[in-house]
């Protein structure tokens, strides 16, 4: 699997659609209870859960891992694991995909100025509001101590299909490295 993540509007899902066009990767769909954006599709972009269906599936042991951010659950199926599949989470998230992992999982962190991501989340029509709390609320999630495997720069200037290039590369560069090493032992 690949693994994305980035702050609020960093490109990762976009980079995530284009490795899944380009390169016939899966989406990995995780679970919110926010509401659903303008085009998203239940069961597409997210699982669309009620708070009470989400509680419910946490008692099930149903994820892998789950958490509140932005006042809304976000979460992992356990079921939807499988290979050549694109995962896009946040810092808690990783920590715990980071225990579960193979070798052939690589984790890569979409940076991005916050001007840029300000940019986009009103040219998307995010509200003013919930834009200054995802920025503030950003700076205290994403970090230079998280355990990811790569640092993605995502200045404006490159095309999204330009990254979700060179994440594969380095994506099959190292799934080939595993395979050779575990073909000699």
């Amino acid at each position: 699997m690949i693994i994305l993540i980035g702050p609020s509007a960093s490109g990762k899902t976009e980079i995530a659609k284009k490795l899944i066009s380009l390169f016939n990767f899966k989406k990995f769909v995780t679970s919110t209870t926010r509401s659903k954006r303008v085009n998203e599709v239940d069961g597409v972009d997210y699982y669309f859960l009620t708070k009470d269906a989400f509680e419910s599936k946490i008692k099930e042991n149903a994820f892998i891992e789950y958490t509140i951010y932005n006042d809304n659950y976000y979460g992992s199926f356990k079921s939807e694991i499988g290979d050549n599949k694109v995962l896009i989470i946040e810092p808690n998230g990783l920590k715990a995909f980071n225990e579960f992992k193979s070798k052939t999982d690589k984790s890569f962190f979409i940076k991005c100025d916050e001007k840029i991501r300000e940019k986009r989340m009103l040219s998307r029509g995010d509200n003013p509001i919930d834009i200054k709390k995802r920025l503030l609320n950003d700076k205290n999630l994403f970090n230079d101590n998280l355990d990811v495997d790569y640092v993605i720069e995502n200045d404006g200037n490159t095309t999204l299909e330009e990254l979700a290039k060179k994440i594969y590369q380095i994506y099959i560069k190292d799934f080939t490295e595993v395979k050779q090493d575990t073909s000699l032992k």
